[in-house]
């Protein structure tokens, strides 16, 4: 498969040594030993409020900036909007409401029922608040695709929320389109790329607001929002008064944790080293995330028919462009207990909806959902093996 290493990349995840095969990397990638070191080593180093003064203020500011332009690299952004916060979710709260200052009766705001809850119901409860309207974009549970937006922008829109790749099915919208019936249409395009960024290169640029999880992709648990400077300068977000209104800081309440943003740089650099070339960090993680897309792509053909194949097992997710993500159920067989089953096996598949609840029901799953199962760097061909003959004793 191309230069990509699994054996070796597998020797960097200490967790692997436990034995499981893990198909759960949707809902949080395992760590590399990499990343767990800058967690470590910048915990055990002097720290302080960032400054310039101490080694202690300056090594915090290096941080800092040393994170933003890695998230900068990753996204092909603007380090100089590059937000951090506890999570995405807390992110899209906080500009939802910060944005919805300037919505109310007569502005519309477009969510779609193929995303994660995290970038429906804040958008959702911000119009809400405000008396702004609402309107739903669909998708076709036959095919997984998303409904074409043009007839539902208009002068009024203000937002729209897409995700870059559906966490429950992985079907991947064309997001370039998109944004551009958007723009046209003078709204903001938000995107959740928290499940798109750890499976493939991404340029952010197209998207006013682009947030992703770092803990999706090898590194710790945090969120990240990008937008360019120039946009996040016209925002007033709520703050303490002497808070910094300094462009990111300004949307960036109480003091960062620093131990987990030097895991994201690590993370990051994690990233460029699977194999990419190139003399920039960003030209490297273009050459490492399109060797792993490819990867994954292949592994994902390979396990896609052999599940299809089994007894009594359905496949859900029929995107033609989408991420390694299989979402299947078992006739007789609830999906918790399915995946109770294989975790008795030693192979780490959840069942559920997992936050989508909006595309669940929408895909005819109810709010029971189905199992999933996601590829990852790690997952090799023995994974891939465990998975389908624990599938199959249950089909028998």
């Amino acid at each position: 498969m191309g230069d990509f290493d699994v054996d070796a990349v597998r020797k960097q995840f200490p967790a692997l040594a436990e034995g499981a095969a893990h198909f759960d990397g949707p809902g949080g990638s395992q760590t590399p030993q990499a990343v767990a070191d800058a967690v470590a080593r910048t915990m055990v180093s002097a720290l302080a409020n960032r400054g310039q003064l101490t080694v202690a203020e300056r090594r915090a500011d290096e941080i800092v900036v040393g994170a933003r332009q890695a998230m900068a690299d990753l996204l092909g952004t603007d380090p100089g909007g590059i937000v951090y916060g506890r999570s995405m979710t807390q992110l899209t709260y906080d500009f939802s409401r910060t944005l919805a200052k300037n919505w109310g009766p007569g502005d519309e705001v477009i969510v779609t029922r193929l995303d994660h809850d995290a970038n429906v119901r804040p958008w959702v409860q911000a119009a809400g608040a405000v008396g702004a309207t609402v309107r739903w974009l669909s998708f076709d549970p036959a095919t997984s695709e998303l409904d074409d937006i043009q007839p539902l922008l208009s002068a009024q829109t203000r937002l729209v929320a897409v995700t870059g790749a559906s966490n429950l099915l992985g079907t991947r919208p064309d997001l370039e389109s998109i944004a551009v019936k958007v723009h046209a249409a003078g709204a903001l395009l938000y995107v959740d790329g928290v499940h798109l960024t750890a499976h493939a290169p991404v340029d952010a640029a197209f998207a006013d607001f682009y947030a992703c999880s770092p803990y999706k992709f090898f590194g710790p648990h945090c969120g990240v929002l990008s937008a360019s400077p120039a946009l996040l300068e016209g925002l007033r977000p709520d703050k303490l008064l002497p808070a910094s209104d300094v462009v990111p800081e300004r949307f960036e309440f109480g003091t960062l944790p620093y131990e987990l943003l030097a895991g994201t740089t690590a993370a990051v650099d994690f990233i460029a080293g699977l194999g990419g070339t190139g003399a920039t960090r960003r030209e490297r993680l273009l050459g490492s995330l399109a060797l792993l897309e490819n990867y994954e792509d292949e592994l994902r053909a390979e396990l896609e028919p052999r599940l299809a194949a089994i007894d009594g097992v359905t496949l859900h997710g029929k995107a033609q462009r989408r991420t390694p993500t299989l979402l299947f159920s078992v006739d007789g067989w609830e999906p918790r207990a399915v995946a109770a089953e294989l975790a008795e096996a030693g192979v780490n598949a959840p069942a559920g909806t997992f936050y989508a609840l909006e595309t669940a029901r929408h895909a005819g799953l109810g709010d029971t959902g189905a199992v999933r199962a996601g590829l990852a760097p790690y997952t090799d061909r023995t994974d891939v093996d465990r998975l389908v003959e624990a599938v199959e004793r249950l089909g028998s």
